[in-house]
C-alpha cells in the first residue's frame, strides 16, 4: 500500500562476507589496520561485524601493545551475548576471544558482592576481559575513579547512547578519560548521529579519534542475497489496528513495533492492540507450549507463529524471548513468522530472516529509526527484498492533534531523507578547474571523461562518487576536511530535522530555495562548528547541500525514467540519476545546486501518500505560523548582499527578476528601515 519514499537496489557482489587469511571481513580488516591508534571510532551498519572487529583489535592491544585489560561496555544486558567466546583461531587468527563466565556481568550476577564490586575485583585480577553494561561501568567509574582504569582498553558499544551533555554521566566520564590520556578507547556505532542533536563528545576530544567508516552502501552492495531495500511511510485514519493489514503482509517475516503508550497513535491498551493485530491476521489456535509463540490460522489456511514481546508477565515474555534467541533455531527460517514488540527487538536484536520492519507512530529519534531499519537489513538466503514502513496517523480536526500530527509527519519525512543519504554511495566533491582530470579507479560513463564539462565518476569497488562542481569551495583546515569526508550526514541530519527548514521547504509557495540552502544551512553549520572560520563553514555548507540536493535530483531523474509504479530499476539507478541530472543542466555549478529546494521531491511523495484533505490541513497549519523577515535574517541577507556586490560590482536590485537577488535586496531595505526607525526614536 505504501509508496516507497526511498527505494535502493544493490549489486549482490558478495564481498561483505568474504574472509581474508586472518578470518576478517572487509570492515573488520579496515578496522584492524588502525589497531595501533589510541582512540578509534568504528562507524559501521548493523550486521557488519563490529563486535568481532573489536575482538581482533582488543587481542592485539592486550598481547602486542602492552595494555593490561579490556573492558567492553554495552547499553543493555541482551547485547552482552555479542561478546561471548569466539574461536577466532579456527578461521586463521592467532588467538581466541575468551571471557570467563564470572566476568561477563551481562549474564553473571556479580560474584563479588554485586556487579560494581565485581568490576573492582576484575581490575585487581590477572584476567584480561570483562563485559558489562553502560550503567555498571558508570557506577564503577564513580566508585573507583578514572585513574583505576589506567593502561586498559575501554570499548563502548552502541556509542550513540553517549553524549557530551552535562546530563550524560558516561559522556562526561569519557571526556575525563581522554583528558587523563592513560586509556585506549574503541567506540562503535551503527548510527553516529543522535536524534536529539547533542554532540557525542566535546569537539576537541572527538578530533583525537581515528575514524573507520564502513558505509551502508558498501555493506548492502556486498551482500549475497539481499538486493533491494524500500523505506516508506503510510498514513491511516481512525485506529491503526483497523488499517494494519493494508501494510502488514502475513507472508513476510515481520517485526511490528506498536506505538509507545504515551504517543497519540496508541489506544492506551497495548494488550488489546496485540489482540487486534492477531485477530486481523486470522483465527487464534492457542499457544505453542515449547516456545510460547501464539499460533494463528490465516484465511488461506497457513498457521503463523507470532512472538508477543509486549506481554508484561515476566515468565511468559522470558519464555518467548528465550525461544527467539535459541541458537539451535538461528538458521531456521520457519521458527517464527511475526514478532510484535514495543520497547524490545531493536538494536542488537538479530533475526536475519526479517523482511519487513513495520513501526507504528513516530519514534523518539532518528537514531532509533536507523536501529529499527537495521533489523531488516541482514543478509539471508532467499531474502531478496527488505522494507521499513512507518505507519502514521493522519491529522484529524482538533487543533492540538493537527499540530502533533504535522510534527510526526515532518519527522517521518526527515527520517526518510536522511536514510536516503545514509544508504547512498559516498560523495567526493572537487571544484572543476582547467587542471581537472580523471581520477584513477573511477568510471566516467560511456563517453569517458570530458575535459570541457563537469564530470561524474563512480567506483563500484569503493562505492564512491567523484563529482566535479564549478565554483565549489574546498575546506582549508584538517577539521573541515574531515567533516566534508566523514560527517556530511551529521550536518544533513541537523538540517532535515530543523523545523523551519522542512516546513518552509514543503509548504511555503513563496520560498526562494537559497533561503534554505544558503541561509538556513549556513546557520546550522555555523552553530554546529563554531570553531571553523567563515571560509571553512561555507565549504562544509556547500558540500552538505550538494550531497543532499544531488541525491534528491538523482532520485527524481531515476523515478522519471523508471516504471509508473515509482520503483527504481537496477542497482545503478542512483548513479544513472546523478549522471542524468548533470547532463541535463548546462553546467553543474554550486549556484545551480543552491537553487534547488531540498524538500521538493519529498513533497511529491507526500502528495501521493496522504489524502488531499489532510495535505491541505497540514499546509494550513504551517502557513498560519509563517513569520516575516526577522532582524537576524535581514542581517544575514545583507551580508550576502555585500558578497554579491564584491562579485558583481553592484548591490542586489529589489526589482530583479531573480528571486534570490530580490530577497537579498529586501534584507538590505529591511535593515535600512530599522536604522531609520531607530534614528527617528
Amino acid at each position: 500500500m505504501s509508496v516507497p519514499s526511498v527505494s535502493v537496489n544493490y549489486a549482490q557482489n558478495g564481498s561483505s562476507n568474504k574472509l581474508n587469511e586472518l578470518g576478517m571481513r572487509p570492515m573488520q580488516e579496515r578496522a584492524y589496520e588502525k589497531r595501533g591508534e589510541q582512540y578509534l571510532l568504528i562507524k559501521s551498519p548493523p550486521a557488519s561485524g563490529k563486535s568481532r572487529a573489536l575482538m581482533f583489535i582488543a587481542l592485539d592491544k592486550l598481547h602486542n601493545q602492552g595494555l593490561k585489560q579490556a573492558i567492553v561496555v554495552v547499553p543493555e544486558k541482551s547485547i552482552g551475548s555479542s561478546f561471548n567466546d569466539e574461536p577466532l583461531s579456527n578461521f586463521g587468527f592467532w588467538a581466541d576471544w575468551t571471557v570467563a563466565p564470572k566476568w561477563n556481568l551481562c549474564n553473571s550476577p556479580g560474584t563479588d558482592g554485586g556487579k560494581v564490586k565485581s568490576v573492582g575485583a576484575f581490575l585487581e585480577s590477572g584476567d584480561q576481559v570483562l563485559v558489562c553494561t553502560h550503567a555498571t561501568f558508570r557506577f564503577a567509574v564513580e566508585k573507583f575513579g578514572v585513574e583505576a582504569f589506567d593502561d586498559r582498553l575501554i570499548a563502548v558499544d552502541e556509542f550513540h547512547h553517549v553524549s557530551a551533555s552535562e546530563d550524560s554521566i558516561l559522556g562526561s566520564q569519557l571526556n575525563e578519560f581522554i583528558a587523563r590520556d592513560r586509556v585506549h578507547v574503541v567506540a562503535m556505532t551503527g548510527s553516529y548521529f543522535r536524534g536529539d542533536a547533542v554532540p557525542i563528545l566535546l569537539p576537541e576530544n572527538e578530533a583525537k579519534f581515528d575514524t573507520i567508516t564502513y558505509t551502508y552502501y558498501e555493506q548492502l552492495n556486498g551482500y549475497k542475497y539481499l538486493k533491494a531495500l524500500d523505506i516508506g511511510y503510510f498514513f491511516y485514519s481512525g485506529s491503526y489496528t483497523d488499517d494494519i493489514l493494508k501494510v502488514l503482509d502475513p507472508n513476510e517475516k515481520t517485526i511490528v513495533h506498536i506505538p509507545n503508550v504515551n504517543s497519540r497513535e496508541s489506544t492506551k491498551d497495548k494488550h488489546r492492540e496485540v489482540e487486534h493485530i492477531i485477530d486481523a491476521l486470522g483465527d487464534w489456535q492457542g499457544t505453542d507450549p515449547s516456545t510460547g509463540f501464539q499460533l494463528v490460522k490465516t484465511p488461506e489456511g497457513k498457521v503463523l507463529k507470532i512472538a508477543d514481546l509486549v506481554d508484561d508477565e515476566p515468565a511468559k515474555r522470558d519464555k518467548v524471548s528465550g525461544a527467539l534467541k535459541d541458537p539451535a533455531n538461528k538458521g531456521n527460517r520457519d521458527h517464527v513468522d511475526i514478532i510484535i514488540a514495543l520497547g524490545m527487538a531493536k538494536e542488537g536484536f538479530d533475526w536475519i530472516w526479517c523482511e519487513h520492519a513495520l513501526t507504528v507512530g513516530y519514534r523518539a529519534s532518528l537514531t532509533e529509526i536507523v536501529q529499527i531499519i537495521g533489523r531488516a537489513t541482514r543478509d539471508a538466503e532467499g531474502k531478496t527484498r527488505a522494507r521499513f514502513t512507518n505507519l502514521i496517523a493522519e491529522p484529524d480536526a482538533s487543533e492540538s492533534a493537527v499540530t502533533e500530527a504535522v510534527n510526526d509527519t515532518l519527522k517521518a519525512i526527515a527520517a526518510s531523507l536522511l536514510m536516503e543519504q545514509v544508504l547512498a554511495p559516498r560523495f567526493n566533491f572537487t571544484p572543476k578547474t582547467p587542471k581537472s582530470g580523471p581520477v584513477e579507479g573511477y568510471d566516467y560513463g560511456e563517453d569517458g571523461y570530458d575535459p570541457g564539462k563537469e564530470n561524474i565518476g563512480f567506483s563500484e569497488e569503493s562505492g564512491q562518487f567523484q563529482i566535479e562542481i564549478k565554483g565549489l569551495a574546498m575546506p582549508k583546515s584538517k577539521e573541515a576536511e574531515r567533516i566534508c569526508q566523514q560527517d556530511l550526514n551529521e550536518v544533513i541530519a541537523a538540517f532535515v530535522q530543523d523545523k523551519t527548514a522542512i516546513e518552509r521547504g514543503l509548504f511555503d509557495d513563496e520560498l526562494v530555495p537559497e533561503e534554505l540552502t544558503q541561509m538556513r544551512m549556513g546557520k546550522i553549520v555555523g552553530a554546529k562548528f563554531p570553531d571553523l572560520d567563515a571560509e571553512d563553514q561555507e565549504a562544509v555548507r556547500q558540500h552538505a547541500i550538494a550531497a543532499l540536493n544531488l541525491t534528491q535530483k538523482a532520485k527524481e531523474a531515476a523515478l522519471a525514467s523508471a516504471d509508473d509504479d515509482a520503483q527504481m530499476s537496477g542497482n545503478t539507478a542512483l548513479i544513472d540519476g546523478v549522471r542524468k541530472f548533470a547532463m541535463d543542466v548546462r553546467e553543474l555549478d554550486i549556484d545551480l545546486i543552491d537553487r534547488i529546494n531540498p524538500f521538493g521531491e519529498a513533497y511529491s511523495i507526500l502528495a501521493k501518500t496522504m489524502s488531499e484533505e489532510s495535505l491541505k490541513q497540514v499546509a494550513a497549519v504551517i502557513s498560519a505560523k509563517k513569520v516575516h523577515l526577522t532582524p537576524e535574517e535581514a542581517r544575514d541577507l545583507a551580508r550576502r548582499a555585500v558578497k554579491f556586490k564584491q562579485e558583481r560590482g553592484r548591490l542586489p536590485s529589489i526589482t530583479s527578476p531573480d528571486a534570490w537577488e530580490k530577497k537579498m535586496a529586501e534584507g538590505v531595505a529591511f535593515l535600512a528601515r530599522m536604522k531609520q526607525e531607530a534614528a527617528n526614536g
